[in-house]
């Protein structure tokens, strides 16, 4: 029988935010122990980390640069062969509970139904199960709800993740017992901000409140000159960034029992047998390091997510494979026996996975322009590879080296070293060649507002 999938992943979950990374102030025991029994993905990045482009390139495999969802709250074109297509056409039931954030085209208009409803034949081939929570981050009700099939909104009682995580449950209880395969994707909403005490449970919060947490290493006390809104901070912000990492921590943990609660109904109905689960983020967060707050920027606090795979054909130990959110697709449908589309732009990394081969090809990484509104001047592309960053940014072509081993806090910038002249030219060279393999033409923000999206839609034929 084929493998059923279950894809679990956080929204804004650092790498460096759980304990099995060694985060002392992190509660984390569910993730650990599910990372104990897994295939850790040590080297795993968001390839665009931005909620709306990290969606697209996991469902598509393909980059932002062929998606055209360069700045959240556009709506994605449906002119793509996307994952769950690949597993409905293979006789999956497909399911999908949670943050979607492809759809909605008014920015800033979270709660009305025409911006938060997806409809049927528009939500990239889920064809089954669908509960779209679209984009909201208030965790309670009234602000919190779902659709289903019809702009009716959709109020539960509680704390939404806890609700997603029930919603998740029944429907694998469900699914367990029929004799179709199954992919579930459940897309937790947490720990994104804002962090405020009365958007994570109380007894959540009390088990950070009075916990210490200063800024971090590589904090700076000026903005970023290349930060958009979104990542700049101001002098009251600066003065809440213990209280946010409280509230953050606090939804870590609240996310870590609902990891719990799912890994044992997963054990429970036996799926672990014939099932790939895999839990991750879509991306992470700065928090005051190097100047900025949010995420859409290449340094580890923001690219670098947790990855872990458990399956009966993953053994526990740690990888090291570079590990891109376009790979996730084809390397997953490979472990499934399944066809990877043509227009794929990730790699089948399974061979690499499995030690039948080695590779030091970098993961290609990139911001297209601010968050969610456009502009130009905030382009960058950066290539990690298992040792080193190489970035750039479009605007002056400011560059940065750096060698995450011996500096995992990425302060000391070997660009301009003699020592390191050689390998920077090389890493440059190698980015600009995948660049090119994948049509990324390093175009500005409004290129692509001028060009690809009508009043915030991406059009079906994309101009290349």
């Amino acid at each position: 029988m084929k493998q059923n999938l279950i894809y679990i992943f956080a929204d804004q979950l650092r790498y460096q935010s759980v304990g099995y990374n060694n985060d002392v102030r992190a509660r984390t025991p569910n993730i650990d122990a599910f990372a104990a029994k897994s295939t850790i993905m040590d080297n795993a990045v968001s390839g665009h980390p931005v909620c709306a482009p990290y969606r697209a390139s996991l469902l598509t495999g393909k980059y932002t640069t062929s998606t055209g969802m360069v700045i959240n709250e556009i709506r994605i074109s449906q002119n793509h062969r996307t994952f769950p297509n690949v597993l409905s056409e293979a006789g999956y039931e497909t399911c999908y509970i949670g943050k979607w954030h492809l759809w909605a085209n008014v920015w800033g208009d979270h709660f009305n139904p025409d911006n938060s409803y997806i409809p049927e034949g528009e939500r990239l081939g889920f064809n089954d199960f669908f509960a779209g929570f679209n984009f909201h981050h208030d965790y309670y009700s009234p602000l919190a709800y779902y659709h289903l099939n019809s702009k009716d909104k959709i109020y539960y009682d509680g704390y939404e993740p806890d609700c997603q995580t029930d919603m998740a449950i029944d429907h694998l209880t469900r699914l367990s017992q029929k004799d179709k395969p199954f992919a579930l994707f459940l897309s937790l909403g947490t720990p994104h901000d804002p962090w405020i005490k009365e958007n994570v449970p109380e007894k959540y919060y009390e088990m950070f409140c009075h916990m210490p947490f200063p800024n971090p290493e590589n904090y700076l006390p000026e903005n970023d000159p290349y930060a958009d809104d979104w990542a700049k901070l101001s002098p009251k912000e600066r003065e809440e960034l213990e209280s946010w990492r409280q509230v953050y921590y606090a939804m870590v943990a609240n996310l870590d029992d609902n990891v719990g609660r799912l890994t044992e109904a997963i054990e429970k109905l036996g799926l672990f047998e014939n099932s790939i689960v895999i839990f991750t983020s879509d991306h992470g967060e700065l928090f005051g390091a190097h100047g900025r707050r949010a995420k859409n920027i290449f340094y580890d606090e923001a690219v670098r997510v947790p990855y872990l795979i458990r399956g009966k054909q993953f053994t526990p130990r740690v990888s090291d494979v570079n590990f891109n959110t376009v790979d996730i697709m084809p390397t997953l449908l490979s472990y499934l026996g399944l066809p990877i589309p043509d227009g794929v732009e990730g790699l089948d990394k399974k061979d690499e996975i499995d030690g039948l081969k080695e590779s030091d090809e970098g993961s290609l990484m990139m911001g297209t322009g601010p968050t969610a509104t456009y502009g130009d001047g905030h382009e960058w592309r950066a290539y990690r590879t298992k040792e080193y960053t190489y970035a750039i940014f479009k605007k002056g072509e400011k560059e940065y080296l750096f060698n995450n081993r011996t500096d995992p806090y990425q302060m000391n910038n070997l660009v301009n070293d003699p020592a390191f002249s050689a390998l920077k030219e090389r890493l440059r060279t190698e980015m600009f060649a995948k660049m090119e393999k994948n049509h990324d033409m390093f175009r500005s923000n409004s290129y692509y507002r001028d060009h690809w999206i009508e009043n915030r839609i991406i059009k079906d034929v994309l101009i290349p």
